[in-house]
């Protein structure tokens, strides 16, 4: 029972050690979720240098703010992610919105469908990294090699029906990216801000 609570008191206390302005918390949190965070930024940006800059406004974010993560809400790491993409899809509406105020090609309905698209993709990008190991395992199994169901079984050592129930879960959660992913929708909790 302890090993349960053990990642939210760790989050709790790596809240309280931010809030104090320990410089050393702040450098663990970035060392835990900095790929993470430049992986979704990029993922609703498409550019390295944009996905640098929400990189790094993410995690001052964090620094100057941690009082706005609630553990009690969910995960750091979950927290970090819906602040991400938050963040991400702001700069991704303000450079096509400043693109189109350029004359630039496309309309604000293009634009938003992207915005969508790019949601849609860094949820999908944030479940399969926060899945189980062996659901993500079969997935993986599945999808990057092409392996069916029985094959999947014999890969990782399970029972056929034991490889179909993690495809089938594992499927049932990336379909929540397409459910919530309104414009705007965080890919974690709410509470971003």
């Amino acid at each position: 029972m302890a090993t349960k609570d053990t990642p939210l008191r760790r989050d709790r206390t790596t809240q309280q050690r931010l809030a104090r302005g320990e410089a050393a918390a702040l450098g663990e949190v970035y060392d835990r979720y900095a790929s993470l965070v430049h992986g979704l930024a990029y993922r609703v940006l498409g550019d390295e240098q944009a996905a640098d800059t929400v990189t790094r406004e993410v995690f001052v974010h964090v620094w100057e703010h941690p009082d706005r993560y609630d553990p009690n809400q969910g995960p750091l790491r979950a927290w970090i992610a819906a602040l991400t993409h938050r963040l991400a899809v702001r700069e991704l509406r303000d450079t096509g919105t400043a693109a189109l105020a350029r004359g630039g090609p496309g309309s604000a309905a293009d634009l938003e469908q992207r915005v969508r698209r790019a949601s849609v993709a860094a949820r999908a990008d944030y479940i399969v990294q926060s899945m189980p190991a062996p659901l993500r395992l079969a997935l993986e199994r599945a999808y990057f090699q092409r392996r069916d169901y029985r094959r999947t079984a014999a890969d990782l050592g399970i029972t056929e029906e034991e490889a179909r129930r993690r495809l089938r879960l594992g499927l049932q959660l990336l379909a929540t990216a397409q459910d919530a992913a309104g414009p705007g929708a965080p890919p974690g909790q709410g509470g971003a801000a």
